[in-house]
């Protein structure tokens, strides 16, 4: 019995020991202080950038002639090389001239035969005049040689014209190059026949140096630009001396800068987009007429522009582009945006950022509106943290 009662005091002793433990511990945690993270930011700095824009285009030859004969007859001979450069004026065809020949020396002749009537006229229309003047003969017979002698005059500019006429006809049988340039194949053999303003070229000569590009642009892109500049947004004057650069179908850059040469003053509409044409040096002739490009042409200069890094945007359930900052209290602050376009791996921003602001970038996951943080460099991040 003595034993029992012992062992219950033992017990319950135990018991109460473990219980005043327990609530000890308890009073003693302290509470749990707010935890401050360590975030990465890039501090916005507005600067002046070039703006650019991307649009497609095509290679249009700056000059470009199909080859006609203004003559009729038979080709005699082909005088150039397929595919090779011509100089303007240099002789492509040479067609059969005997004819021509035949008709210069017709007219020729008429001009001699003139010459003489005129001889004879000139001299019978002065013998009459003297003549008249002692009642030798009439007045109409005075009349009649000088109109002889007039209408002799007159015969010889008709032959005169058709010497000329016929003289031009020669040179046409030899068809010549009106522009320099390349020119393509044949379309006709020597022993053709052809026909003046033939619906049929014989060839087709292509300038490809310099050479034109025309690109396309939205009409509301235009507009939009245009508003930019008459309100100060964008400084063009410096961008009109700006050389348009060029990206060739296998995504290289074309190595001559070609220049802005003119907008179409109307808008195609069945595409909404307006013609522009640059200009481009092409020694090497590796723009060919035909070809698809893209082209960055330079829409103005942007002054105090604010670019973000795209890893520090991300957008809301609205899709609105939003970023967090660090306010000056070093509390989160989330700010909702509004952008431009993307340039690199930054967004050029319009609204909701200023020069000066942290841009949290680095750390997002970790931290919420109103969270206090510990803002480090973006590129010290990694060891803050490590810390």
């Amino acid at each position: 019995m003595q034993r029992s009662r012992m062992f219950f005091f033992a017990v319950s002793a135990i018991a109460g020991a473990v219980t005043l433990t327990g609530c000890g511990q308890s009073e003693q945690t302290p509470t749990q202080a707010a935890k401050v993270s360590p975030v990465g930011v890039v501090t916005l700095q507005s600067q002046s950038i070039t703006l650019t824009k991307e649009l497609p285009g095509r290679v249009t030859a700056a000059k470009a002639a199909e080859i006609r004969p203004q003559v009729n007859g038979i080709i005699q001979s082909r005088l150039f090389a397929e595919g090779t450069e011509v100089k303007q004026g240099q002789a492509l065809y040479q067609i059969d001239p005997a004819i021509y020949e035949a008709q210069v020396a017709t007219s020729q002749a008429a001009i001699k035969k003139a010459e003489a009537s005129i001889a004879n006229a000139k001299a019978k229309s002065q013998r009459y005049a003297d003549l008249l003047k002692i009642k030798a003969v009439s007045q109409q017979d005075y009349d009649e040689a000088d109109a002889a002698y007039k209408g002799a005059q007159a015969d010889l500019l008709s032959a005169q014209a058709a010497l000329k006429t016929a003289q031009i006809n020669l040179n046409y049988s030899k068809v010549l190059s009106p522009i320099s340039g390349r020119i393509g194949k044949s379309n006709v053999t020597v022993g053709a026949l052809v026909s003046a303003n033939q619906a049929t070229a014989l060839t087709r000569v292509t300038q490809l140096d310099p050479i034109y590009v025309d690109l396309t642009q939205s009409s509301s892109e235009l507009t939009r630009l245009k508003k930019a500049i008459a309100t100060g947004e964008l400084d063009k004057n410096t961008a009109t001396h700006s050389g348009v650069e060029l990206k060739m179908e296998d995504g290289s850059t074309y190595m001559h800068k070609g220049t802005l040469q003119f907008s179409e003053v109307t808008v195609d509409p069945s595409t909404g987009s307006v013609t522009l044409r640059a200009e481009f040096p092409n020694p090497e002739k590796l723009l060919l007429p035909g070809m698809y490009v893209r082209a960055v042409v330079v829409e103005g200069i942007k002054a105090n522009a604010i670019l973000a890094p795209q890893r520090g945007v991300s957008r809301n359930t609205k899709g609105e582009p939003t970023a967090m900052v660090v306010s000056k209290d070093n509390t989160v602050e989330a700010r909702v945006l509004k952008t431009d376009r993307s340039i690199g791996s930054n967004w050029l921003i319009t609204d909701g950022l200023n020069d000066g602001d942290k841009l949290i970038v680095e750390g997002l996951q970790k931290i919420a509106p109103g969270a206090p943080v510990n803002a480090v460099p973006a590129e010290s991040t990694n060891t803050a943290q490590a810390q």
